[in-house]
């Protein structure tokens, strides 16, 4: 398992985003050389915890719960065969583009060491948006990357660090439950009913969801 590349945006004002000042980050690019990782604050104030990259959006992106987005390899792959056409590292917005890593499968609390330094925690899937869609030029594409099921992962920054393309991933610590990051997703998303289920996460879980699947249970349940 490794970090094939560490990817960071730049601000680019566009028409199809909702952000102030109609800009966006999400067109990452592979940064060269040495990338600190850090803590960059609460959901609002804090932007990304990739040094050098971009959050335009602190609605709904960034902050310590969604500090590092990661997206594995073999998924853009699936989606290149999908689409027909090529999708470099960096192309759906992410951080960290992995190899020999099942970002999706991994479960909420799950831990990777990359490189010396850095430690990170998986909070929660990505939900796609507008800009998302609209970045792609994909029609309905909303929908079908939600009914894939394979969202990639949000993730916490637990020990700061410096990481670089082709530093191993080593996971240091897996949860004993069953909760992983496409289950969530799909609770979150087109499966509901799935949310009591997620609980079994607990506080790893990012707050949104967290609050979420609390608040079914109390009026459903589970």
């Amino acid at each position: 398992m490794k970090l094939l590349t560490v990817n960071v945006g730049r601000p680019k004002t566009v028409e199809y985003t909702d952000s102030a000042g109609g800009t966006t980050g999400i067109d990452k690019r592979p940064a060269e050389g040495a990338v600190r990782v850090m803590e960059p604050g609460p959901k609002g104030e804090g932007a990304s915890g990739v040094v050098g990259d971009t959050v335009c959006d602190l609605r709904h992106h960034g902050g310590t719960h969604q500090a590092v987005y990661a997206f594995a390899r073999e998924d853009l792959d699936f989606w290149e065969r999908e689409l027909g056409r090529s999708i470099a590292n960096g192309s759906f917005g992410e951080n960290l583009t992995t190899s020999g890593l099942n970002v999706s499968g991994a479960k909420v609390g799950e831990r990777w060491r990359i490189g010396d330094e850095v430690v990170l925690e998986v909070t929660s899937g990505r939900i796609p948006c507008r800009t998302f869609a609209s970045w792609l030029g994909e029609k309905g594409w909303v929908r079908r990357f939600m009914r894939h099921g394979a969202p990639g992962a949000y993730l916490r920054v637990v020990e700061p660090g410096e990481i670089r393309a082709g530093d191993a991933i080593e996971i240091v610590h897996r949860p004993d439950h069953e909760v992983t990051v496409e289950l969530s997703f799909r609770a979150d998303t087109t499966e509901r009913e799935l949310l009591p289920q997620v609980l079994a996460a607990g506080e790893a879980l990012h707050p949104e969801l967290l609050k979420d699947a609390r608040a079914y249970v109390a009026k459903h349940g589970g």
